[in-house]
């Protein structure tokens, strides 16, 4: 009788422990099924983001690709409608040397550089397709061989191609602030730093030692309605992101002096060129990283008047 009664309390004493084990078992299956709906959880997440972003990455590319091709085929059907002419000088022509106030050695290629021909653009076509249209810019050394555009402001064509389509390849544009007819003490003439090295990305290229090697590269020739013109590069450099060099207008001889001394300084060349308070400069600016420019200066020294 006692040995029963005994047996039924230790049974009964014994339920409290068998609950707790099994509650704790069923919160440890709780705990894991938890943690792994977290970590389905995180992984579908990881999932999503990456899908989406080879997403993204995909669109990017299509259209980037996309963008490459119209301007591709839109400066070869200008190329090709386009008549552009080397005019070698002779000494009946209207080809007019600015005069350096300072003395150049004979063995300076200033001298070669006077004789280069100039180029001769007939404007016919490229108006009548785009009535923006002030001129056409070569750059030895480089890729660039385009007509340049110019608009009320500096932001339209920077999405917009020639012919006026969208297009994040933008085109070629002189700033809004310069007189197209006749150059500014600084004319500054823009372009995307394309990947494919369109529109102004070959000018990256001005840092390597085989461009800087080959003296023949220190020109560019511009094409406008009015003049045929030659200038003398100077200064190439790359920049954190300024408009410092981006002045148009200046108080005086001493202050353009001071600016082009400061264009000077900051080349990774050394030119032998000098620049003087009476000098017309131009200006190429494009990207060089996110946060940087790569810049061109260079100086009038040949132009020829359009009749």
């Amino acid at each position: 009788m006692n040995m029963n009664r005994n047996k039924r309390i230790n049974q009964y004493m014994s339920y409290p422990n068998r609950n707790i084990n099994i509650i704790n078992k069923k919160y440890k299956k709780v705990k894991k099924k938890g943690k792994i709906k977290k970590l389905n959880i995180l992984l579908a997440v990881l999932l999503i983001g990456g899908v989406t972003s080879l997403i993204i990455s995909g669109v990017h590319l299509f259209k980037w690709n996309k963008d490459n091709k119209a301007i591709s085929d839109l400066t070869d059907k200008i190329q090709d409608k386009t008549k552009v002419e080397e005019v070698p000088t002779t000494e009946d022509d209207t080809t007019t040397q600015v005069i350096p106030q300072e003395e150049i050695p004979a063995d300076n290629p200033y001298w070669d550089y006077i004789k280069m021909s100039l180029i001769n653009v007939d404007f016919t076509e490229l108006k009548k397709e785009n009535s923006d249209t002030v001129g056409w810019i070569q750059v030895n050394g480089t890729n660039i061989n385009y007509p340049f555009v110019q608009t009320k402001d500096n932001d339209y064509y920077l999405t917009h191609a020639f012919n006026k389509s969208y297009n994040d390849a933008g085109w070629v544009f002189m700033d809004y602030r310069n007189n197209a007819t006749e150059f500014d003490k600084n004319t500054i003439i823009y372009g995307h730093s394309r990947l494919d090295q369109t529109m102004f990305g070959s000018l990256k290229n001005l840092l390597r030692s085989n461009w800087y090697n080959n003296k023949n590269n220190y020109i560019i020739k511009l094409s406008t309605n009015n003049q045929n013109t030659l200038w003398q590069v100077f200064s190439v450099y790359h920049i954190p992101t300024t408009t410092d060099y981006l002045r148009t207008t200046f108080l005086n001889d001493n202050d353009f002096k001071t600016f082009t001394d400061m264009l000077l300084n900051r080349s990774v060349y050394n030119f032998n060129t000098t620049v003087n308070a009476n000098d017309k400069i131009l200006t190429l600016s494009t990207c060089y990283a996110n946060s940087e420019k790569m810049v061109m200066h260079a100086k009038l020294i040949k132009y020829s008047d359009r009749t």
